[in-house]
This record gives C-alpha cells, sequence and structure tokens, in this order.
C-alpha cells in the first residue's frame, strides 16, 4: 500500500500544526498532529500518575505509561478531517494547550517506550484511514515524522525560522505583547527546546535527507502554505 502522506517536520513554534491544517484543509485531506497525542499521554500521565513523577525514572517509566495509555485508553480519532486525542473517551483538545502540560511533555516525548507506541498508534491512524478509503490522504506534522514515522512518504518538508521568529509567533498566539525582552526570554527558551530535541539519542530533530528546506522566517502563513500545496499537487494525482 502506496501511503499519500505528506510529513512536515521542525523544531517548535516554526508553524507546523498551522500549515498543516491548512495544507491539508486546501487538498482535502486530513490532518494529524503527533504533539496532540504527546500531550495527551502527558495530561494523563499528570491526572493518573502525579506531577511529582514528572521526569522521574520511577515514577514516569515508559512501560507505566504505555501500560496507563492501553488501559485509559488513550487514542486518536477522526473527527471530520482532523485527529483529535481521546483520554477514556473524552475530547482533550483544549486540556492538552494547558502550561502544566506544555511543561512536561518534552520529558515524557523523550522516554523510548512512549514514543515507540505513539509512533505506532500514528501509523494505525492513517494505514486504517488509507485502507478505508475515507481521505484523499493524510498531513502528518510533528518533530521525527519524516525521519522515524514515516520514511516512505512521498513528499517530506522541514520548516525553519529563526528563533527570535518563532518567539515573536509564539508569544502573539498566547495574546501576549510582543517586546524586546518578552522575546528575548521566549527565543532563549525555544533554542534550549532546539538543543534538546536534536540531542536526544532516540529520533532526535533533523531533516529528512530528501525533505525540502522551508525556512518561513520572512514568509507568511499563506505563502508558505501555497508552497507545500503547490509541491503536493506536483507529486499526488487529484
Amino acid at each position: 500500500m502506496t501511503l499519500r502522506v505528506i510529513a512536515i517536520d521542525g523544531p517548535a513554534a516554526s508553524g507546523k500544526s498551522s500549515t498543516a491544517g491548512l495544507v491539508a484543509a486546501q487538498l482535502g485531506w486530513a490532518h494529524l498532529d503527533s504533539g496532540a497525542l504527546y500531550r495527551a499521554l502527558t495530561l494523563a500521565a499528570l491526572d493518573n500518575i502525579g506531577e511529582e513523577g514528572g521526569g522521574k525514572r520511577e515514577g514516569w517509566s515508559g512501560q507505566r505509561i504505555v501500560g496507563l495509555a492501553n488501559e485509559l485508553p488513550v487514542r486518536l480519532v477522526l473527527v471530520g478531517d482532523v485527529f483529535r486525542a481521546e483520554v477514556a473517551g473524552v475530547d482533550v483538545d483544549q486540556a492538552i494547550r494547558s502550561g502544566r502540560v506544555t511543561r512536561h511533555v518534552s520529558a515524557l516525548a523523550a522516554i523510548p517506550d512512549v514514543r515507540t507506541w505513539v509512533n505506532a498508534q500514528q501509523r494505525q491512524a492513517v494505514e486504517g484511514l488509507m485502507v478505508g478509503g475515507g481521505s484523499g490522504g493524510v498531513v502528518v506534522d510533528g518533530r521525527d515524522i519524516g525521519t522515524v514515522v514515516f520514511p516512505e512518504a512521498p513528499l517530506k518538508i522541514f520548516l525553519t525560522a529563526t528563533p527570535d521568529e518563532r518567539a515573536r509567533r509564539r508569544l502573539s498566539q498566547r495574546g501576549e505583547a510582543v517586546d524586546g525582552e518578552l522575546v528575548r526570554r521566549e527565543s532563549q527558551a525555544l533554542a534550549a527546546r532546539d538543543a534538546a530535541d536534536s540531542n536526544r539519542t532516540i529520533a532526535p530533530l533533523k531533516p529528512a535527507s530528501d525533505a525540502v528546506l522551508l525556512d518561513t522566517t520572512a514568509l507568511t502563513l499563506e505563502h508558505q502554505v501555497t508552497r507545500v500545496v503547490e509541491l503536493a499537487r506536483g507529486l499526488f494525482p487529484a
């Protein structure tokens, strides 16, 4: 089975999810944000294991979190053309965006057993959709989609932007004032996240060898979406 998948990777606040969602809408495809599943797992761990376990091997072991995910369960559900994360049958799309989840998701995402479980869930979701013939394809965004989860994806995009520009975008999304000091602090935080993601042993953040690199620093969201859609239409028959 040939998977009609567009893999969009890149660092935090590079515009992956926004771009992927709009590209999927223009193509009439489904959208899967891998970060939502990691966040849903983090929420489940916080609510059922406790915040004090975050990052501690005895509290947040991969085996314990995967067992919890299967028990509750934590899963991806297709709602319209968007895969959403559910915990124990409840849509958690809003809850997973909280600062509480954001503070712990990186530690959880670095656990090998967790990454293996998330990758399997993503592949099952996409392959199930392809077999069912429900959508023309799926646009998946994350940090290792083109390198680990769907290395066979016909189109791989790696979005980049300067830390300062990504900081401005992140602050704007939060509704915070975009002043020099706040941009500096947010930029430093993003640069630290980049370093952690790029240097981790399991599935480090990096472009796939055949990925199209797209620097969005000086691009509007509309322009970057247009570029990806043009590439997709050149590769995938209608």
